[in-house]
């Protein structure tokens, strides 16, 4: 079934993709390869064919094929089903036995194709050197049979060879190795294609999975710290003022049920990726929602400039980071007014926060992981954070964002 929807749905075939499978078994040492019974038993037979009717062809040129001859064949050719088990072993046993059979005299034929196959596989699996030796060798061998040797070697009376065959076989040489290196080339350009995709898909996975747990923090750091001021609120106030406490029982409902819809917005991601998201995600156009949010946790608010208009993304980043620097305020600072002050120019978007302080070194339940969850924010769209005390007091946040972001976002 894999094989058939990697056919039809359109696109590119699954070996296509990632080179055919006699490409990724010939890797490695071939622990794992199959033994490929069906290509070497079709090459054996297709070799003591050829051969027989070379023998057929030479008659009075080269020695008649005998059981020695027929067993060199098979032997040779033999050798290919341990070609992606030992290659180098492989490439050098199917040489040898092919010098063998052409010492002794026999007629040529397709003798050679056990070992352009060997050799070949060797150099696909890495090992360059030891084919490129292995059909050296046999090269050379050659030369001395047909030159030198011959004299004293099967069959009797032979002359030399013409040293223009030598040319041939040198060309043969050449092609084999030159298909092998482009094979090897390719299959290691699909091998650094896959890695490159698998590292490409975790990175993904990684900046999914830290966006999900910034918005998770953000979420529930803001609401969550809103509800421990209005609890602690209700709590003191139960007896002595029932109505403010009724009114921070409400604010809790409402904090409860914004933070609720986020969370099952950001979970409504995971279950569906790729889907519309069901509600628009916030930005600096719901500040005055923020702002009664934090009065609703005793913290008052004001807040100066006008937000530009920024793509989602942006906003998103610019509301959160707002949104985590107030929340900042209402658990670690002692005081119980911030200033948000938004400023366009130049490019940019500054967005300052600051607060009067002093620190409390309390904390309703935070992780910690504020600062740099704004910062990574920021960074994301290529600005920079600045958080820290105020000469005077106080602390201060200070966000600058890029305007020009848009095109960034649409090349995703």
């Amino acid at each position: 079934m894999d094989g058939e929807q990697g056919g039809r749905g359109g696109g590119s075939p699954r070996w296509w993709r990632h080179g055919p499978p006699w490409w990724r078994s010939a890797g490695g040492d071939g622990q794992g390869a199959r033994w490929p019974w069906p290509s070497t038993l079709l090459l054996t037979f297709f070799v003591l064919g050829g051969s027989n009717y070379a023998a057929h062809q030479q008659v009075g040129e080269r020695a008649a094929l005998d059981p020695f001859a027929r067993a060199l064949l098979v032997i040779g050719s033999g050798l290919l089903l341990w070609r992606h088990r030992r290659p180098v072993l492989v490439a050098f046993g199917t040489a040898a036995a092919a010098m063998v059979y052409l010492g002794a005299g026999y007629p040529y034929g397709p003798v050679f194709l056990a070992v352009a196959l060997a050799c070949f596989n060797a150099i696909v699996a890495g090992h360059r050197k030891a084919a490129w030796t292995a059909l050296g060798m046999l090269w050379a061998g050659h030369v001395l049979v047909a030159h030198w040797l011959y004299q004293w070697l099967p069959p009797s009376g032979d002359s030399a060879a013409p040293w223009g065959q030598e040319g041939v076989i040198a060309a043969w040489v050449v092609a084999i190795v030159a298909v092998s290196e482009l094979a090897r080339t390719r299959r290691e350009q699909w091998a650094r294609d896959r890695a490159e995709r698998a590292r490409a898909a975790q990175r993904r996975a990684d900046e999914e999975r830290l966006r999900i747990a910034r918005e998770l923090h953000d979420v529930l750091a803001h609401s969550i710290s809103v509800i421990n001021v209005q609890a602690g609120v209700g709590l003191a106030l139960l007896d002595t003022d029932p109505e403010q406490a009724r009114t921070a029982l409400t604010t809790i409902k409402a904090a409860s049920k914004e933070a609720l819809g986020e969370v099952r917005q950001v979970l409504d991601t995971l279950r569906t990726p790729g889907d519309a998201p069901r509600a628009p995600a916030p930005g600096l156009d719901r500040l005055t929602e923020l702002v009664s949010q934090a009065a609703g946790a005793g913290l008052t608010v004001e807040l100066e400039g006008s937000a530009p208009d920024l793509p989602p993304g942006a906003d998103l980043a610019a509301f959160r980071i707002v949104q985590e620097a107030l929340t900042n305020v209402v658990r670690h600072s002692g005081s119980r007014h911030a200033r948000v002050r938004l400023e366009h120019d130049g490019g940019a978007l500054r967005l300052r926060i600051d607060d009067d302080g002093p620190t409390t070194g309390t904390d309703a339940g935070g992780s910690g992981n504020g600062l740099a969850g704004m910062r990574e924010r920021a960074a994301a769209l290529g600005g920079t954070i600045e958080a820290g005390p105020r000469p005077d007091g106080g602390f201060r946040v200070l966000a600058v964002l890029p305007l020009e972001v848009k095109a960034k976002e649409d090349d995703r």
